[in-house]
């Protein structure tokens, strides 16, 4: 099954990024397209296509429009000027929004109604439902419902991203002229309204436009049609021109809200005349609406899938507790020991993050003989974190307590902040990271006090410290007492929080100093060697000269294997440029999230290195990553592992085409299926 060509665009050299992270989600879409799957299962992919896209548009498309508009000449580096990029992301999200509507339309909707989840129009209420939804309407919606005129006296309102809206066309019985008002869905409502019986279903906003008539007594309305706008929220902060990062931040966000309009999402059925006067009100060009011709913002239906019946989902999957961890007591120090004895190596959500990373932490708080916990917080739970209370915990246990919060982390910003007000209050220290850098590492550092002695312990991982993701994004993390990257995890912090310039480390590769140069060092080596093998596992990859070091060593015959999760500019498999380089990508279950790098061959002997650093120029050059070499052999043969499963892969697993730029599915054999394989891996690693 091939998802796309659009992506063939560009020069022969490298695909476009954009429409890349375009045809990753039209993979997202396909899977729920996999008729194998339950029904909720495939709305919950339609959930996360939405969420997607939305957050693309966000994030990508307003670079393109402001390039576009000013007549910039810069051309990305598959040789595409701004608006011949616009323009083919913009036919190409009309076609993935006809994939996504035919998909609810014809197969989704209609599976969940008959596996026993129906969603209701107005009409298919009997009397007794129609009563029980104008009570709730009358308690729950109506007063929290604020109706905009538009005329002379009210003007346009100010339509926030991602918001949903009715444009309701109203008419007054003494004058002849239409009126038109904008009232907008609260986004703090379940979308969808429960039935008595607790099957079916009434999209808000379709109770809403059947209750209009409250809203506007003594008016006939006419029509009413939903719309949707979002908005660029990628606005440059200023670092170095800021007195206060958090202030600046905090008005970085309010800035955002009124970002310029980036698409337009509405119905097909919407009159031209209204379209325009929208159109013409939030200054966006006709190329930027995109019709749906189903329910809009269909994020929603997480709503859906967390309440519906449970034959229509996958059985819940619980992360096993790894044998070494299941063994301990709950005695101050008893993990500790364990990592004495030696590395531990996890992989989430196969392995359970609150029973290994969480506990490191959390014990870590309660352990009278820790001196300090310091801990990177990218992103973490949206309630509060247990990581989060540790670190308050100990703080107020008048342990040394450290966190480093990027403020930074685009669409976590507001919670990021409220975080370091919060454990600021309660004495932990706590720093923003260096100017003009992203601080992505993840990272945690323990002091212990052992027999007189200060002992360091670490974790070192791929993915946040954040226990909701860690169920559902495959990360892997070592836990370490080994002095040197214990020492080196000293350097850092000390570098994040205080003036140090730092750069020798003796074990980590940390960008943006010496992860490039050390990565480029071993695919040179692997160039030079007679059984050179260059194998990645990354969520994107874009760094052109990463993609021009992969063709060197195709050119040289050095096999170079990748498994790029989302993003990936570079074309596999060409005649006289990578002819021994091949691609693929696994989506499914599970968020792909590590990265896992291997330089060498068995026979010679690898080189495996794990961290939270993408092939991006981001990552590389922008950011602070941390990646780290593994030399533990009982963590080496679990890496091979994971890639082994990978690659072997026949059902989520989709390769991309170079020569045009499309993806398809990989041909089923086996039957192996990476999620199952990886999880029946688990439950015997427990068992043992």
């Amino acid at each position: 099954m091939t998802e796309t060509s659009a992506v063939g665009l560009g020069s022969a050299r490298y695909l476009n990024r954009e429409l890349s992270t375009m045809a990753f989600n039209a993979r997202v879409l396909a899977v729920a397209a996999d008729k194998r799957r339950p029904l909720l299962e495939r709305a919950k992919f339609l959930a996360i296509f939405a969420t997607n896209n939305d957050e693309f548009f966000q994030k990508r498309v307003g670079g393109l429009i402001e390039q576009a508009s000013t007549g910039a000449d810069t051309v990305s580096p598959d040789q595409l000027p701004p608006s011949e990029q616009l323009a083919a992301v913009r036919t190409y999200a009309q076609e993935l929004a006809d994939r996504q509507s035919a998909l609810f339309n014809d197969e989704i909707a209609p599976g969940l109604a008959a596996g026993g989840l129906q969603l209701c129009g107005w009409d298919d209420l009997d009397d007794d439902e129609h009563d029980y939804i104008t009570g709730y309407f009358d308690d729950q919606v109506f007063p929290v419902l604020t109706p905009l005129a538009i005329d002379p006296g009210h003007p346009f309102p100010h339509i926030s991203s991602l918001s949903l809206n009715l444009a309701v066309v109203l008419h007054e019985p003494d004058r002849s002229r239409r009126q038109l008002a904008r009232v907008k869905v609260p986004s703090l409502l379940d979308r969808f309204v429960g039935l008595p019986g607790g099957a079916r279903y009434v999209p808000i906003e379709i109770v809403i436009a059947n209750k209009l008539e409250t809203l506007f007594p003594g008016m006939e309305v006419r029509e009413w049609h939903q719309f949707r706008v979002t908005r660029n929220a990628d606005l440059a902060i200023r670092e170095n021109e800021a007195e206060d990062l958090l202030e600046t931040i905090e008005d970085h966000l309010l800035e955002r809200r009124f970002g310029r309009a980036v698409r337009l999402e509405l119905h097909p059925s919407m009159p031209d005349w209204l379209l325009e006067r929208l159109r013409r009100e939030l200054d966006i060009d006709a190329s930027a609406v995109t019709t749906v011709d189903a329910p809009l913002d269909m994020s929603a239906l997480w709503q859906l899938y967390g309440g519906g019946p449970a034959v229509l989902r996958d059985p819940s999957w619980e992360p096993q507790v790894p044998a070494r961890l299941a063994q301990l007591d709950g005695r101050p120090g008893a993990i500790f020991s364990e990592i004495a004895e030696g590395d531990i190596f996890v992989h989430h959500p196969y392995d359970s993050f609150d029973a290994s990373v969480q506990r490191f932490i959390v014990d870590a708080s309660r352990d009278p003989a820790v001196l300090a916990i310091k801990v990177s917080i990218y992103r973490t739970t949206e309630e509060e974190s247990p990581i989060v209370e540790a670190l308050i915990r100990a703080a107020e246990a008048e342990k040394q307590a450290v966190a480093m919060v990027e403020l930074k982390a685009r669409f976590d910003e507001e919670a990021n902040i409220q975080r370091a007000r919060r454990l600021e209050d309660a004495g932990v220290h706590v720093a923003y990271g260096l100017i003009g850098l992203k601080t992505h590492s993840k990272i945690a550092l323990v002091i212990r006090e052992e027999e007189g002695a200060l002992r360091r312990y670490a974790h070192i991982g791929t993915g946040n410290y954040n226990p909701s993701t860690a169920k559902i994004y495959e990360d892997i993390g070592v836990l370490t007492r080994d002095p040197d990257i214990g020492h080196d995890l000293s350097q850092l912090f000390n570098t994040l929080t205080g003036y140090s310039r730092h750069d020798a480390y003796r074990r980590l590769l940390v960008a943006p100093r010496s992860l490039r140069p050390r990565m480029m060092e071993l695919i040179e080596r692997e160039i030079e060697a007679d059984d050179g093998h260059i194998v990645a596992k990354v969520n994107n990859l874009v760094d052109i000269d990463m993609i021009d070091a992969f063709y060197d060593a195709s050119e040289a015959g050095t096999p170079v294997d990748l498994i790029v999760r989302s993003i990936c500019c570079l074309r596999p498999g060409v005649r006289d440029l990578s002819e021994h380089i091949r691609v693929r990508s696994i989506v499914g279950d599970f968020l792909e999230h590590s990265r896992i790098f291997r330089f060498g061959s068995p026979e010679r002997g690898c080189d495996y290195l794990i961290g939270s650093a993408d092939l991006m120029p981001r990552n590389l050059d922008r950011r602070v990553e941390a990646v780290l070499p593994v030399t533990d052999e009982d963590a080496c043969a679990r890496l091979q592992q994971i890639l082994d499963v990978e690659f072997a892969d026949d059902r989520l697993a989709w390769e991309l085409d170079g020569d045009d730029g499309s993806w398809h599915r990989v041909e089923e054999g086996d039957g192996v299926h990476t999620h199952e394989r990886l999880r029946h891996l688990a439950i015997e690693r427990a068992d043992a």
